[in-house]
């Protein structure tokens, strides 16, 4: 199995959606999605060509770089390819990298020399409905 790492700027909305609804099922919008990963720096593994992973890195270039996502569909989960896209990650970013892990993901992380270095806090918000979408009301 001969994986191919890159990073794709121009990474498709419909590539990078297939792979999220292998991993985290949802109701998606393709033009958002377009537009949120033209934002990020985008580092793929493909295997003949199909995406089987992604990391997504959001910095400002300076001071600050966070990984929105990590994805690998789940039947090459466990394979290293999380590993190394993540080495990837850390190569590529401009500065250091701050995010959060899924509960029971941890483990994953500090493997790989990550430390939990303070409490993480959210305040989820739905997605946005693309425009035109009904409100089901």
């Amino acid at each position: 199995m001969l994986i191919d790492y890159a990073e794709e700027p121009g990474l498709s909305a419909d590539d990078f959606l297939g792979l999220a609804q292998r991993v985290w099922p949802g109701d998606y919008s393709r033009e958002p999605a377009q537009a949120a990963l033209g934002t990020t720096i985008n580092i793929t593994a493909r295997l003949d060509g199909t995406l089987v992973g992604c990391v997504r890195i959001l910095t400002d270039g300076y001071f600050f770089g966070t990984i929105p996502e990590i994805l690998v569909i789940p039947e090459h989960q466990g394979r290293g390819i999380g590993r190394a896209l993540m080495e990837r990650a850390w190569e590529r970013s401009p500065t250091g990298l701050f995010f959060g892990a899924q509960p029971g993901n941890e483990g994953f992380f500090e493997k790989l020399g990550y430390t939990r270095s303070m409490a993480a806090y959210a305040r989820p918000r739905p997605r946005p409905k693309p425009p035109g979408a009904s409100t089901g009301e």
